[in-house]
């Protein structure tokens, strides 16, 4: 697909074996204090928001050189509210909802015949993000040999509009089997603590009907726990196409390698992550910062 170019320069990428590599071996140095909690992770663990209590994250995200093959864009996405609502409703089940307030995307490449219909100006464009709820449940509590298991279900609901370059403005479902191994410290307070998701992502594909691609979801965390109010976190997360040939458009391949801080001060906890992609339509490379704060006990959840 020819592309019209209006920033010139190089970028240097890293060999995806050097990038995996180095990722699995920082998250084995990390998998040696944890606290479970997601930003800046995007991996799922498999701890519970106690009931009738609500935890809420918000972050802004930057991604240097980001794809959107559906609209034939590339350019720096900046993503302004990253909010993820999650609140228990029993001792192992829990509700989750998160999104994006606005992304903004400053454009550098665009496809001179992008394969769908654009509304957007030369140089930017900005939309709203899809909205995805999902339900984790929590199967088996950790034994002293064996990890704790969980599932989770979700779906992603549209509200972008595609015509913006950004959303595909589809509704995708996924379904996730998360384990977690807990080590040293104590069962409430481990030193580390890793965590790993498997699972279905079912996406529909925008320029075909009747079509869905089935793609493999992964992902797998440390948290190591410094001291008693910083933690060191770490995981590979994204999604693979099982398709034999190439994705439908909408659908690729993504994935990215994640590495930061979680401290906690004032009842909150703040972090800061460096991202970094590891497919050819990921973002090269990105920051990510938030603050998560907890509730006391609010509500009674219906028995």
């Amino acid at each position: 697909m020819p592309y019209s170019v209006s920033v010139a320069g190089l970028r240097y990428r890293v060999s995806m074996f050097g990038k995996v590599f180095t990722a699995l071996f920082v998250i084995f140095l990390a998998a040696i204090h944890a606290a479970g909690q997601m930003r800046p992770l995007l991996t799922e663990d498999v701890d519970i928001t106690p009931p009738g209590r609500i935890e809420i994250a918000a972050g802004t995200d930057f991604f240097q050189n980001a794809r959107f093959p559906l609209s034939g864009l590339r350019g720096d996405l900046t993503r302004v509210g990253d909010i993820r609502i999650r609140t228990g409703y029993a001792g192992n089940v829990e509700v989750q909802i998160e999104g994006v307030i606005q992304n903004f995307l400053a454009i550098e490449r665009q496809a001179l015949n992008p394969p769908i219909p654009l509304n957007i100006s030369p140089n930017s464009t900005n939309d709203v993000g899809d909205i995805k709820t999902t339900v984790k449940i929590k199967l088996k509590n950790e034994s002293r040999s064996l990890p704790a298991v969980g599932m989770s279900l979700g779906f992603l609901i549209p509200n972008s509009d595609q015509a913006k370059g950004i959303g595909t403005n589809q509704i995708d479902l996924y379904s996730k089997l998360i384990l977690q191994k807990s080590f040293g410290g104590t069962q409430n307070d481990p030193r580390l603590k890793v965590y790993g998701n498997i699972g279905i992502g079912i996406l529909s594909a925008p320029l075909d009907d009747f079509t869905q691609n089935d793609v493999l979801l992964y992902g797998i965390a440390g948290v190591y726990r410094l001291n008693k109010n910083v933690n060191f976190a770490s995981e590979i997360n994204g999604r693979a196409n099982t398709r034999s040939g190439a994705a439908p458009l909408g659908t690729e391949s993504q994935s990215q390698f994640r590495i930061g801080t979680q401290v906690k001060a004032s009842g909150l906890r703040f972090d800061m992550a460096a991202i970094f992609g590891l497919t050819n339509t990921s973002p090269d490379t990105g920051i990510t910062f938030g603050v998560t704060y907890l509730s006391p006990r609010i509500f009674t959840p219906a028995q």
